[in-house]
């Protein structure tokens, strides 16, 4: 049986039991291709994984939603013409006919289905895309699940035009920067939030106007002075916690909130009055469907985007770029390349 190289995790709730090791190579069914991977980015859901605090975890399992790399194998010959493509990878599996919503076998490459983090993988051909001349692999491997999320986020559920002003809370993240550079190309105004004064420098080095360190109690305060007269249009958040609350009083009267996590917790405390006497839209979206895929990639084409990345680290160095992640140093994409020996 033919073999590959793969960082394969184990054993259930223990971080230490990933190792890279040989595995069956993935054969294509019609429809599927088999990429060659050349890089591969590192999301929160991987680590979350890691500890347990995700559904539905099986092991052995390879993680990895992010990739890039070349067509090397397809299953249908009526798909040769992916072949040698240097290819973007949609990690959304399945979303279904409803743009409004993901369908109930939509999931996630990286579980249940093995996923970038090893020289191969297999993908449906529909969730090829090619790489734009201009990225390299490890810049491709950066965008896609958190391009897509945050395309969604900013443009089909919150509705994101030129002139407006954004908050996008907790910059450094990888798709809280990814947005942050998607709203500046449109001529958005951005507001940032960290608990990082430097992850706040960095972002105003890069397109943002301007920030706040939520670890201070005026922060509040500090955003609604930053946000001027004009205030602040949409807000994209992606913890929760007890900060929440603080945002339906910073959004402008009938402004919208679209949030795709709950990292901090529910929020207590939320005031429903203010909601509806502001006539607040608070929307929650989830990754994207096929055409906010396509559209996210075009919008990166069109100003030519370059993801901030943080490495690569080399694929042997996989517990230094995984640890990085847990401790919250990054800026960016944690993304990973090279050979696995």
């Amino acid at each position: 049986m033919k073999q590959m190289k793969g960082i394969v995790f184990q054993e259930l709730k223990n971080i230490d039991s990933m190792a890279i090791i040989d595995v069956p190579y993935p054969t294509p069914k019609p429809g599927e291709a088999v990429v060659k991977i050349k890089a591969a980015a590192l999301n929160h859901r991987d680590v979350w994984i890691t500890k347990g605090l995700y559904a539905g975890i099986k092991v052995p399992i390879i993680l990895g939603s992010d990739g890039s790399g070349i067509v090397a194998e397809v299953g249908d010959p009526a798909d040769n013409a992916w072949l040698e493509k240097p290819v973007m990878i949609n990690p959304g599996l399945e979303w279904g006919e409803n743009s409004r919503a993901q369908q109930r076998s939509f999931r996630i490459l990286g579980l249940p289905d093995n996923g970038t983090q090893a020289e191969y993988v297999v993908v449906p051909v529909a969730n090829l895309v090619e790489k734009p001349n201009y990225l390299s692999f490890e810049a491709a491997a950066a965008v896609p699940l958190g391009g897509l999320t945050g395309y969604r986020a900013l443009f089909t559920q919150g509705g994101l035009a030129a002139g407006e002003t954004v908050l996008i809370t907790g910059v450094g993240g990888g798709v809280a920067s990814l947005m942050m550079q998607m709203a500046a190309a449109v001529n958005a105004r951005v507001l940032v939030t960290s608990g990082d004064d430097e992850k706040i420098a960095r972002a105003i080095e890069n397109g943002a106007s301007g920030g706040a360190n939520y670890r201070k109690e005026d922060w509040t305060e500090k955003i609604a002075e930053l946000a001027g007269k004009a205030g602040i249009d949409l807000i994209v958040d992606s913890a929760g916690g007890a900060g929440f609350p603080e945002l339906t009083s910073l959004v402008n009267p009938g402004g919208r909130i679209t949030f795709f996590g709950a990292t901090a917790g529910n929020p207590p405390g939320i005031n429903l009055r203010q909601i509806f006497w502001k006539q607040i839209t608070i929307q929650g979206t989830t990754m994207g469907t096929p055409r906010d895929f396509e559209q996210m990639v075009h919008l990166f084409e069109s100003y030519s985007i370059k993801p901030f990345i943080d490495g690569p680290y080399l694929f042997t160095r996989f517990r230094e770029a995984y640890q990085q992640m847990i401790d919250g140093q990054q800026f960016g994409k944690i993304v990973l390349s090279g050979k696995f020996e």
